[in-house]
């Protein structure tokens, strides 16, 4: 479920397409920032993404519902996941380049396994005033320490016929289990800087706070923590929700933040990183590339 993440969602589709999401479905609930030119661009580039108009708010779990039913017969594994939230695992950091296995890997699990928990880490500002120019996955670094919910990969075979989700994972049928995975997490840029955060005040798909001007629900965990009801800067933002320091994505490749400076120097498009790669082997000599988030 998407709404104006069109500046987010380059980043966001390039990285995932790189691990190995063959497929990428936005439910689109009343974006006004001309979401469909950029999944355009990059379904030109051969990306398979499309979109679905989901205008009603508060309706997130039927959205995941719909999509379910949908492609139950086309896909075997699902993921939901917003824009802000990025599938990693620290061990990658050790491989050479990204391939399909590393989701694959994830998935390949016993028959009977219908749903796979992901822990998830919340990310703050991590001093940040304004969205970082080297993108989400590279400019925030700084974490809660404890793990904050659950998403999940989905058999899609395995769903309930009534299709009952909680956001976070599907009621299963019978003779299907869960279970917890080692191999990936979930990083969720919530906290971001404030600029980006505020605008999460005018408008929720979620199903557990309706309004976060109105006092009701104070303690929801869907609620930033002492945020209040009001979209005014709590004081220290910036550095608010920084407990760990987390810089593993960042490692996954050395040249990442020259391959930034170049492509916004050059004025690369959406998916000229090979070009801008070409370069930087030319200048570092052997230094592969993992990831490029830009």
């Amino acid at each position: 479920m998407v709404r104006n993440v069109s500046k987010f969602l380059r980043e966001w589709v390039m990285y995932h397409d790189a691990l190995g999401v063959d497929q990428f479905f936005l439910y689109d609930n009343g974006s006004e920032d001309n979401l469909a030119a950029k999944v355009a661009e990059m379904r030109s580039t051969g990306i398979n993404i499309s979109t679905v108009a989901w205008p009603w708010t508060k309706t997130q779990e039927a959205g995941l519902s719909h999509c379910a039913a949908v492609h139950q017969t086309s896909c075997q594994w699902m993921t939901f996941i917003d824009v802000d939230e990025f599938i990693f695992n620290p061990d990658w950091k050790i491989l050479e380049s990204p391939s399909k296995s590393m989701l694959e890997a994830v998935v390949s699990v016993d028959p009977q396994i219908g749903q796979i928990y992901l822990p998830c880490f919340d990310f703050g500002p991590s001093g940040q005033t304004a969205h970082p120019q080297e993108g989400v996955c590279q400019g925030y670094t700084c974490r809660l320490k404890t793990q904050q919910r659950h998403k999940s990969f989905v058999r899609l075979d395995a769903v309930e016929p009534s299709l009952q989700n909680s956001v976070h994972h599907f009621s299963l049928k019978s003779g299907f289990t869960n279970m917890w995975t080692k191999l990936a997490r979930i990083n969720h840029y919530k906290y971001q800087a404030w600029t980006e955060f505020k605008l999460k005040f005018k408008r929720r798909v979620s199903a557990y706070v309706a309004d976060w001007t109105d006092p009701v629900n104070l303690q929801s965990s869907d609620r930033a923590p002492g945020l209040g009801v009001e979209a005014v800067e709590p004081p220290g933002w910036a550095d608010k929700f920084c407990e760990v320091k987390d810089t593993v994505m960042q490692e996954l490749s050395v040249l990442s933040a020259l391959l930034l400076a170049l492509a916004v120097l050059l004025g690369a498009g959406a998916f000229w990183w090979a070009p801008v790669a070409a370069v930087a082997e030319f200048l570092f000599l052997d230094i592969d590339i993992l990831v490029i988030c830009n």
